[in-house]
């Protein structure tokens, strides 16, 4: 019989009503049940988070420390069992699911550590025998809006620097992935949390998250999913004059210069494009390729896709899951559709596959003979499907690289010193890769872009400060 998980609101677990949650690799595996939140107890958890905020902004650096470290180190601890659930309900690799939670679990010690280096500034002014103080206080009550691409690592670079430095949260998973959403905040919350303080509200966007837009007392949102919903989010933001912190996806390029290393080209390409089923905002999705190394690396790369190992998420063998459910397979062979009458060629891939287990599963597709014109060159897919685009030179890779809506991450792939510099400084991205994939980011440094895919303050590292906290100037006269 599936498990039945409840919402915390208020330090109670409460719900009825509940949605199913589907194994993607296999349709008849029911990972849970959960409930799912309305209107009434949204409004709840926002109350709940307003009433907790005095107490535990004031709340001093240990005890911030132990809840952070607690959950750190219960979560490494059941790394394989929530990695395993993570693979069920989301359709990653379960190498890959127990990778994202390990990285959740350094998420939090990281944070529970930045609780213990939390610094300010004194200055002095320019008026003798007055000193100035410069101190970072917590937002206020923070809503938390997550996708279901990353359902643990996600919820974790928001969630712990909200919490390090003072905030209260109410959290709202995508539906797809209530599982990892519901484990973090069992943990957090058997970690010591006092009541109110993290509000777990599974549900519906269109109104669960809207009523946190609506309400005036969520104080911050930080928002990560498509471009439409992080419009809107920002919006209902600008209404009640609070922040905002948005990521919203990319079309990122991948450019091939010849005098690329092939093998090097063809591992970050395979990797970019087609790894966690294509389903990732830093996805390699535009591969820029110059006339000297096109055919070879095309060839090269068709060759290692035909090798990919495509099936059930938790047979250790599976290189490729399926994609996450029935209305993401429908887009990718969509948008393939797309590409092919636009004039690109279906090179390789792009027909569903049958496994042993009933699943969404999709041969990587690659489209060669693109142009950065078309709909499929242009528009996010987020599944496993990649444009080659076939380019002069650098100088025109490095425009076509740019001649985008979004600005996430870009990778190159050159022996070049000189062009990598200069890819590395006129790239118009956020995050940069040399010679890598460009999905793949460390979880101690920022992370954000710019154009389309971003909005407001970095997230991760210490950068998330500039988001989770605001700036309070303190003048004292001695007499």
């Amino acid at each position: 019989m599936a498990q039945f998980r409840k919402n915390l609101i208020d330090g109670e677990w409460v719900g009825d009503a509940g949605s199913r949650n589907i194994n993607p690799s296999n349709t008849g595996d029911i990972v849970g049940e959960y409930a799912s939140a309305g209107v009434e107890q949204a409004s709840q958890a926002i109350a709940a988070a307003k009433a907790a905020f005095p107490a535990w902004s004031r709340s001093g650096p240990l005890a911030r420390h132990a809840v952070l470290k607690k959950a750190s180190d219960e979560i490494m601890a059941r790394k394989d069992e929530i990695g395993r659930n993570l693979a069920r309900e989301e359709g990653k690799t379960l190498a890959e699911g127990i990778g994202e939670t390990i990285r959740a679990a350094q998420i939090f010690d990281f944070f529970a550590g930045e609780t213990l280096r939390l610094t300010g500034e004194m200055v002095p002014s320019v008026r003798p025998g007055v000193g100035v103080e410069i101190t970072r206080e917590a937002v206020g009550v923070v809503g938390i809006i997550t996708p279901w691409n990353f359902p643990i690592a996600i919820p974790a670079w928001k969630i712990a620097p909200a919490l390090a430095h003072g905030n209260t949260i109410v959290f709202k998973p995508a539906e797809l992935v209530p599982e990892s959403a519901w484990s973090i905040v069992d943990i957090l919350h058997r970690a010591g949390l006092p009541k109110g303080v993290l509000n777990l509200v599974m549900g519906k966007g269109s109104v669960v998250g809207q009523a946190m837009l609506d309400s005036p007392d969520v104080n911050a949102i930080t928002f990560t999913g498509s471009v439409g919903t992080g419009k809107r989010v920002a919006a209902a933001s600008v209404e009640h004059m609070r922040k905002f912190q948005l990521e919203m996806g990319g079309k990122n390029p991948l450019v091939v210069l010849d005098d690329a290393d092939l093998a090097v080209a063809v591992d970050c390409a395979l990797n970019g494009a087609f790894f966690s089923t294509g389903q990732r905002c830093t996805a390699s999705s535009r591969l820029i390729v110059t006339e000297g190394i096109h055919d070879r690396f095309v060839d090269a790369l068709k060759e290692r896709m035909g090798k990919l190992v495509i099936g059930d998420a938790l047979d250790a063998q599976t290189q490729i899951g399926p994609v996450v459910d029935a209305t993401q397979l429908k887009q990718d062979e969509d948008y393939i559709a797309i590409g092919v009458r636009e004039g690109a060629t279906l090179a390789f891939g792009g027909e569903r596959l049958d496994r042993k287990t009933p699943g969404f599963y999709l041969s990587p597709a690659l489209l060669t003979e693109a142009t950065n014109a078309m709909r499929s060159s242009r528009e996010e897919i987020f599944g496993p499907v990649a444009s080659v685009i076939r380019v002069k030179d650098y100088d025109e890779a490095l425009a076509v690289a740019n001649d985008t809506p979004f600005g996430l991450t870009s990778g190159i792939c050159t022996s070049s010193l000189k062009h990598a510099t200069h890819f590395k400084r006129n790239s118009e991205a956020g995050m940069v890769m040399v010679n890598l994939p460009t999905a793949g980011v460390d979880f101690h440094v920022p992370f954000g872009g710019r154009k389309g895919s971003s909005y407001g303050p970095r997230e991760q590292g210490r950068y998330a400060t500039e988001f989770y906290t605001t700036v309070k100037t303190a003048y004292t006269f001695a007499g």
